[in-house]
């Protein structure tokens, strides 16, 4: 599984992103221009201990990510889809892309692939969810689908008594 980051801008955000990833076995692909330097420590507080092992990929531009991903469908998450996010079908490398926290991915590249545009659904006038919690919902939405195919299926206790 693939996120994609749209010229991020809060650290923060991308950080809990990257620990999200981390715990699902998903890469995190970051295209620039960013808001933050990779090295912050609002980005490393925010990804805890999890930040070294993230599977990481910056890109310089949009059609330098397309290109060096030999030109994937990407599934865009916007408000302003029709599709809800549970109504399209993942694929186990399936890429769900999130535009920057201010404005989203530009118009123009949903008009170009409105197929592939999804949302959550919110209450009206809601303008929209938290990045970080957008892309959680949406990735396990994904990973349901795919029985969650690679991850733990039970949990345990401390003890390690099965629950």
């Amino acid at each position: 599984m693939n996120i994609v980051l749209l010229e991020p801008e809060i650290p923060y955000n991308t950080g809990n992103i990257g620990r999200t990833c981390v715990i699902t076995n998903t890469s995190l692909h970051l295209i620039k221009p960013l808001g933050f330097k990779l090295d912050e420590k609002s980005i490393k507080r925010a990804g805890l201990d999890y930040w070294d092992d993230l599977d990481l990929h910056v890109y310089d531009s949009y059609p330098d990510f397309i290109e060096k991903n030999s030109f994937p469908k990407v599934i865009m998450a916007t408000t302003k889809a029709k599709k809800r996010y549970s109504d399209i079908a993942y694929e186990t490398n399936s890429f769900i892309m999130f535009g920057k926290e201010s404005a989203g991915i530009p118009e123009n590249m949903l008009i170009e692939n409105m197929d592939l545009c999804v949302r959550i659904p919110m209450l009206k006038g809601a303008r929209s969810i938290n990045l970080s919690n957008a892309a959680a919902i949406i990735l396990f939405e994904a990973f349901r689908q795919l029985d969650f195919n690679g991850l733990e299926s039970e949990g345990a206790l401390h003890h390690n008594i099965p629950i």
